[in-house]
């Protein structure tokens, strides 16, 4: 599937005990899973993909909702001009990478590219 630019396409929740949690929803919902070593998994059959980071960190947010852009520099400069923040810079992972911002509200979303 090709991926449009400034859509949805992930979502990452944090995880204390990611084997914990990936039985409650394999049990309760039959999402599948895959691991990205001992603190990432991946899941599916959900209706949107997403994962989970292992965590001690509360989980304040609920949810990190990760936006897709194939340009990370010019789309990271547009969210600085319109008044968000940056909080954590662009780094890779496995199949891309990503930066995250919040909002003026103060609510913190990701933008991925796999380029």
């Amino acid at each position: 599937m090709e991926e449009s630019n400034n859509n949805i396409t992930y979502i990452e929740f944090k995880a204390g005990n990611l084997e914990e949690v990936k039985s409650f929803y394999q049990e309760c919902f039959q999402w599948r899973f895959k691991d990205y070593g001992p603190d990432y998994t991946s899941f599916s059959n959900s209706g949107i993909a997403g994962g989970f980071e292992r965590s001690e960190d509360p989980a304040v947010n609920g949810a990190l909702v990760v936006l897709y852009h194939s340009d990370l520099e010019s789309i990271k400069e547009t969210i600085l001009r319109n008044g968000g923040i940056i909080s954590k810079e662009i780094f890779s992972f496995p199949g891309g990478r990503r930066f995250h911002f919040m909002d003026p509200s103060g609510n913190e979303l990701a933008v991925w590219s796999d380029r």
